[in-house]
């Protein structure tokens, strides 16, 4: 599949949307700290899909996935689906970190410092 196949499909515009409209407190605290460019001058995109997949938050020119994870990805279901999304993104070619709820509360600084070491270097 092209990379310009695999970004934004339209059959999941309406989800996309609807996830954007529910973010949890853990996302909207997080897209407070990436949007507008505030992280290394990186633009971040919310809820935006990968093939079929939705990812939490996207930067293009680092070709970043970010999943921020609650108790809902603890069970052992949730644990090996996001193993197999983890590994097909990677396959694409995407980095993928994944950061649980508590943490984007807890440790923020470390959170953005975390994002950062996976830029590309310079």
């Amino acid at each position: 599949m092209r990379n310009d196949q695999l970004h934004s499909l339209p059959k999941l515009r309406q989800v996309r949307s609807r996830l954007r409209s529910n973010m949890t407190p853990a996302e909207k605290e997080l897209w407070g700290l990436l949007r507008k460019r505030r992280l290394g001058s990186c633009k971040f995109r919310r809820q935006h899909s990968i093939g079929n997949y939705i990812v939490d938050f996207y930067c293009a020119s680092e070709k970043l996935v970010i999943e921020v994870d609650g108790s809902v990805h603890d069970t052992p279901e949730a644990i090996a689906n996001d193993k197999v999304r983890d590994e097909t993104l990677q396959n694409l070619g995407y980095k993928v970190v994944r950061i649980r709820n508590s943490e984007v509360f807890a440790q923020p600084e470390q959170i953005l410092q975390r994002i950062s070491a996976t830029f590309k270097q310079l």
